[in-house]
């Protein structure tokens, strides 16, 4: 995903982030089914993580889930961050999806 996800700081769960889970090589949905998926989010460039968020499988069968924004992802100084979806089945397999989100946070009024 190359384009930025837009967010306001401060704001708190909301927007919530939809993401649909594909295989790379194939373009086939992933089915997500009673698996579980978080969201790692840190500012660009840090080894800290900003906040680990637990997402809702909203539809397994065709890899949709999502993660709605804590106030504690959206607390940090504006910038650019970033986030890494990943995917425990339901047979505990994990799997991490390999591009990241990009996120660009800037200052509430």
């Amino acid at each position: 995903m190359a384009e930025k996800i837009k967010l306001v700081q401060g704001d708190v769960n909301r927007p919530q982030i939809q993401a649909t889970l594909t295989d790379e090589n194939t373009g086939a949905v992933v089915d997500i089914t009673g698996g579980t998926v978080v969201l790692k989010f840190r500012q660009a460039g840090a080894t800290t993580l900003q906040a680990t968020i637990s997402g809702v499988i909203t539809d397994g069968p065709n890899g949709v889930c999502v993660f709605a924004m804590p106030a504690s992802a959206l607390s940090g100084d504006p910038g650019t961050y970033e986030g890494e979806i990943q995917v425990t089945f339901s047979n505990n397999d994990v799997q991490t999806v390999y591009d990241l989100l990009k996120f660009q946070i800037r200052e509430d009024f």
